[in-house]
């Protein structure tokens, strides 16, 4: 007989876990406080303009991940990259767009570059190995590659992917990949060139994506998979070892209550595994009687504020030809925004015939006073600052503005230290689990892949082999409503 899994939180982190879980025959649920499921990323449509609230693609290079995509049904679902996306990603330098390539060959010889930058790149496979747990991004990736490629390239990428500060994001904890090539090869360029290779053999190829309908499309196809009991608008508000439970048969009670309801009924469940995929604060508090000094930790983790900014314009109103996915912005331009996405660009059916549409990132590490600008001037700051750059010409037509006050966590400080302290407290509970973003990546990508991670550390606890795995079916529809319960089993 399977035993149950309950996982606190239905966004990206929670509904991947419960996918690999629910591949090996295992009875999953899931408490979602809110009434659908995803977290944070949503789709929203206005005017004929399609637009994301947070994670606003999928880019892939793991096996894993497309296993899920394919077997979930989610492959006949993708929604590729244009092929006008494909030419071209840009930097903002000296207030110019710079096109910078993937490739090796076409980085170094780009006009970003000094000669005393290309040459001190071109060093790096000589570099011996350095650093320490809590060396920082910045440190990394001047030992490795020098200064300049860390301003003009890795601090726009933390700070507009990431919204981290360089300087002060912990390497191991924000550069996992990269800092376990240096690792193992000695040399980033050396392990790339053969995970490249190993990648070809494997047959994952690297591509970027989305999903027709958006974002959205991804979470609720995740939330209506069989095997999977997804539960709306259920808040946990405690959890207590239940009778009979010990550390080698260990049993939890779970308490929450139905927000939909006026009388705020309660709710009580048992399950040998209970997975938290909330943010970081809810999970301490609800981990304060289990494991106070892992409550403590959890506690500690700092998230930055994002405001994410949508404008639609028509095509006439733009000068430069948007061939490319958009630009991130170093700090040394001083602009008010982090990075710019050419969403009409990257995928079709994402703006009226006609027209355009643009999402820009604000905030982070980088800006947090920005989360308390007046919507009046975020949009006329942006517009503004963004004018010269692209060529525009009038205001925008459709403008669309979402804050996220605790967006993204930040891997700031001894983070990886602070991590490997919580997962050893917790372990000392067994059948307590963390899968969320602030531990293993915040990539959507890297949620799939971490959710398959612990799904087998829970199998291999079950003596349940994940090669008995059969493909998901989808046996009922998930539909949004005030409080729904998906029963799939």
């Amino acid at each position: 007989m399977t035993k149950k899994v309950l996982i606190v939180g239905g966004g990206i982190s929670g509904l991947s876990t419960a996918w690999w879980l629910s591949q090996a025959g295992m009875e999953v649920e899931i408490w979602e406080r809110d009434k659908r499921p995803g977290g944070k990323i949503k789709t929203t449509e206005h005017d004929g303009y399609t637009m994301e609230q947070a994670a606003a693609l999928l880019l892939n290079f793991r096996p894993e991940v497309a296993e899920l995509i394919a077997k979930s049904g989610l492959e006949k679902l993708k929604s590729s990259r244009t092929q006008l996306a494909e030419q071209n990603r840009y930097l903002l330098s000296n207030g110019k767009l710079n096109s910078i390539s993937m490739n090796m060959q076409s980085v170094l010889f780009s006009k970003s570059w000094s000669m005393r930058g290309r040459l001190r790149m071109l060093a790096e496979p000589f570099i011996p190995r350095g650093g320490s747990e809590n060396e920082t991004v910045s440190e990394f990736i001047t030992r490795r590659f020098g200064r300049e490629l860390l301003e003009k390239a890795m601090d726009p990428f933390v700070s507009g992917t990431l919204a981290s500060d360089p300087d002060l994001a912990n390497a191991e904890a924000t550069l996992g990949r990269l800092t376990a090539l240096e690792k193992r090869y000695g040399s980033l360029t050396a392990g790339a060139m053969i995970h490249k290779f190993n990648r070809k053999k494997s047959g994952c190829i690297t591509e970027t994506f989305s999903f027709k309908g958006g974002m959205s499309t991804l979470v609720e196809q995740l939330a209506r998979q069989s095997g999977i009991t997804f539960r709306t608008n259920l808040e946990a508000t405690a959890i207590e070892r239940a009778p009979g439970s010990t550390n080698n048969s260990p049993k939890w009670r779970l308490f929450g209550h139905d927000r939909s309801s006026p009388q705020s009924i309660e709710i009580e469940q048992d399950a040998h595994h209970i997975i938290f995929s909330t943010p970081a604060a809810v999970t301490a508090t609800l981990l304060s009687s289990i494991s106070p000094e892992a409550s403590r930790l959890l506690d500690g983790i700092e998230y930055a504020p994002l405001t994410v900014l949508h404008t639609g314009f028509d095509r006439g109103q733009i000068d430069h030809s948007l061939d490319g996915t958009g630009f991130l912005t170093p700090k040394s331009e001083n602009t008010p925004f982090n990075g710019n996405i050419w969403m009409s660009s990257l995928f079709n059916n994402r703006a009226p015939e006609g027209k355009i549409l643009l999402t820009t990132y604000l905030g982070g590490a980088r800006h947090p006073e920005i989360q308390q600008w007046k919507s009046e001037e975020i949009v006329e700051r942006t517009v503004s600052a963004l004018k010269p750059i692209l060529g525009i010409n009038g205001a925008p037509e459709m403008v669309t503005l979402h804050r996220h006050q605790d967006a993204l966590p930040l891997y700031h400080g001894r983070y990886a230290a602070r991590v490997k302290q919580i997962k050893s407290n917790i372990s000392s509970s067994p059948g307590i689990h963390i899968a969320a973003n602030y531990i293993g990546g915040v990539s959507v990508r890297d949620r799939i892949a971490q959710g398959q991670i612990l799904s087998a550390e829970i199998l291999k606890q079950e003596n349940i082999s994940p090669s008995t795995a059969s493909v998901s079916t989808i046996r009922s529809i998930w539909r949004p409503s005030d409080h729904s319960v998906l029963h799939t089993s």
